[in-house]
């Protein structure tokens, strides 16, 4: 058995490979995870998320490549990694004959949790997981939303150093996604969190970093931020003005560094809103404001837009199957 402590990493992925037949599930896979950190994995359905997840947390093996966990191998060393690991699959695993607190004591027992420790691990999840109120209901009587909860509860009975979460928030209801959201932003920094959804929000409001996938292949891993930079070919403002419309676009329009200018919003009290996109590496902010001051108009609003993570996602993705 050999671990890699010293290693700055939490997760390792190396041309991680998976085939089904003649058919690839992921192909040529890599990318790491520091420590603490809160990592959003993307992609359509079927492109290849929860095979790479599976194989991180030691479900099935991989055709080829490497995966390491803390510094161990995922297929030398799986009982060391799976020690390290909560995993939280799509479809729950529960007995829904169970009460509450026994399913997890009986998950932290096969996870090999101390016996003097397990009623206080169980105590703690449920706090953490906001399941106190059913603690004496059958998993069977659970709504879908409390049975989500379970899940991750079980996920963490053994204080995991990772959590693999595959779509953790399906089922619930808004309230309950807000309050699973933050519990996951709070695990960042004790826990290397990988967290799979369909839900772009709840990447950008939890996630540091972002894996976006598509038919088996990374397609890009990077922060939000950086990947708007990247792929923002201009710069876009709104702006908020009491004027003239035609006159506003035109007057708008004559500026040097702006390349369109449309009516992004009428408003019932003529003050409209427009979409401004100024010419790429220009910084054409700073020329509206004194068209605006010479026409005599009224500003009640402009700021920088920038793409949202939906606009990334599928640009990355029509792009790629485009090449």
């Amino acid at each position: 058995m050999v671990s890699l402590g010293l290693c700055s990493y939490m997760i390792e992925v190396e041309n991680l490979t998976k085939k089904y037949g003649n058919a690839r599930g992921i192909n040529d896979v890599t990318f790491t995870v520091e420590k603490g950190e809160i990592l959003g994995f993307l992609g359509p359905n079927g492109a290849g998320k929860t095979t790479t997840m599976r194989i991180i947390t030691c479900f099935m093996p991989a055709t080829s490549g490497k995966a390491r966990v803390a510094g161990f191998d995922v297929f030398e060393d799986s009982l060391e990694v799976r020690k390290r690991i909560g995993y939280l699959p799509e479809s729950v695993p529960l007995y829904t004959d169970m009460q509450v607190p026994v399913y997890l004591e009986f998950v932290g027992g096969l996870k090999g949790v101390d016996r003097r420790d397990i009623k206080r691990r169980v105590a703690q999840v449920m706090d953490d997981c906001g399941l106190n109120a059913v603690a004496k209901k059958y998993i069977a009587e659970l709504s879908k939303g409390y049975r989500q909860r379970v899940g991750l509860a079980q996920a963490l009975i053994n204080d995991p150093e990772v959590l693999i979460l595959d779509e953790p928030t399906i089922g619930l209801d808004p309230k309950q996604i807000i309050e699973i959201r933050s519990l996951i932003k709070g695990l960042g920094g004790k826990r290397t969190v990988i967290l799979s959804t369909h839900i772009l929000p709840e990447v950008s409001m939890t996630c540091q970093r972002v894996i976006i996938i598509n038919e088996g292949r990374l397609v890009a891993v990077d922060t939000p931020q950086n990947l708007t930079a990247q792929l923002q070919k201009s710069q876009q403002f709104i702006v908020r003005i009491d004027g003239p419309e035609q006159e506003v676009l035109s007057e708008i329009g004559k500026i040097n560094t702006v390349s369109r200018v449309a009516v992004k919003e009428s408003g019932a009290d003529g003050i409209n809103s427009y979409l401004v996109e100024f010419k790429k590496d220009s910084d054409g902010g700073k020329d509206i404001a004194p068209v605006i001051v010479r026409k005599n108009w009224a500003l009640y609003e402009m700021r920088p837009i920038g793409m949202s993570l939906e606009d990334i996602f599928i640009k990355l993705v029509t792009e790629e199957k485009i090449h």
